[in-house]
C-alpha cells in the first residue's frame, strides 16, 4: 500500500485544510471557537483520517477511514453554507473552498469505490 503522502486525494486534502485556515482567518472573534474551530477541525480531520487509513494493514480498514474522511467533507460543505449564508467570510473565498471540498469529496468516492471492487 502507498505512503499516504503518495496519495493525491491526500495532498489535495491539505491543501484544503490550508485554505480553510486562511478563510477563517479574518471570521470575527466571537466565531474563533464557533464556526471556525469547527471548520477547521474538520479541514484537518479530512486529511488525517486519509492518512490514518493508508497506515492500516487491511483494505477494509483503509476503506473505513476513507468514509469517515467523506462525511468530514459533508461536515465542511454544510459550514461553508452557513458561513455564507450568515455572511461571515468572503463569499468568493468561500465559493472557492466548496469547490475544493467537492473535488476532495469526489477524489475519496473514486478511491472507496476503488479499494471496494
Amino acid at each position: 500500500m502507498k505512503s499516504h503522502e503518495d496519495l493525491d486525494v491526500w495532498q489535495k486534502a491539505v491543501e484544503l485544510a490550508e485554505h480553510i485556515y486562511r478563510v477563517t482567518y479574518n471570521f470575527p472573534n466571537d466565531e474563533k471557537f464557533g464556526l471556525v474551530s469547527q471548520m477547521r477541525r474538520a479541514a484537518v480531520s479530512i486529511a488525517s483520517n486519509i492518512a490514518e487509513g493508508a497506515a492500516r494493514q487491511s483494505r477494509k480498514e483503509f476503506v473505513q477511514f476513507l468514509c469517515i474522511a467523506s462525511g468530514s467533507t459533508s461536515e465542511l460543505l454544510t459550514q461553508i453554507v452557513i458561513s455564507d449564508r450568515v455572511g461571515i467570510g468572503d463569499s468568493r473565498e468561500l465559493a472557492n473552498a466548496s469547490q475544493l471540498t467537492e473535488r476532495v469529496a469526489r477524489m475519496l468516492q473514486g478511491l472507496i469505490k476503488g479499494a471496494t471492487a
